[in-house]
């Protein structure tokens, strides 16, 4: 990785991690301290280059429409650019889904990471980052993404509710289900 996206990864996980400690987390996630970052950060590292949505695509990651919550008005989590060959991954640094937002100018940017893993009626829910996933979630996108389990990091974009939680206020959708 060139030495500038290196750079502006770690500056970009050091000033997160300061912002976020203090940020008002979701009631079930607690505050995230540095500790997280430091474990966060090779996630960072590995999935910088993915503002540049063609290496996304590149790498085997499909877009899908934008997800956003029409019930309660948490917010929303984007566009996910998903590869089914990495559901299941536990590893930091091969995240199943990609975040994206529209960026204003007709393009897309990266707001966070999702890692999913499907729901049998034995699976165990998943911990990573101290973190339990969020689910089992029914199917959704034409069940592109199967019943899951999923932890969501909000790794490029702030959010208010909390660095893990699923929905991010922020985040808007053009309309519900906008193809991706």
């Amino acid at each position: 990785m060139p030495a500038h996206l290196v750079k502006a990864a770690l500056a970009l996980a050091s000033t997160a991690g300061l912002t976020l400690v203090t940020a008002p987390a979701h009631a079930d996630q607690g505050p995230v301290d540095a500790s997280v970052w430091k474990q966060l950060a090779p996630t960072v590292s590995a999935t910088a280059k993915y503002r540049y949505v063609p290496l996304a695509l590149a790498a085997g990651y499909k877009p899908n429409p934008c997800t956003m919550d029409m019930n309660d008005g948490k917010g929303a989590m984007g566009y996910h650019y998903i590869d089914p060959k990495l559901y299941g991954s536990l590893d930091p640094v091969k995240p199943a889904a990609l975040l994206y937002e529209d960026d204003g100018r007709g393009g897309r940017r990266l707001t966070g990471v999702e890692w999913i893993v499907e729901a049998g009626k034995n699976t165990a829910r998943p911990t990573m980052f101290g973190r339990k996933f969020e689910g089992p979630v029914t199917a959704h996108h034409n069940s592109t993404i199967p019943t899951h389990y999923s932890l969501h990091a909000w790794l490029y974009k702030k959010n208010p509710s909390g660095l893990f939680y699923e929905w991010n206020p922020d985040v808007k959708c053009p309309y519900p289900g906008a193809p991706g």
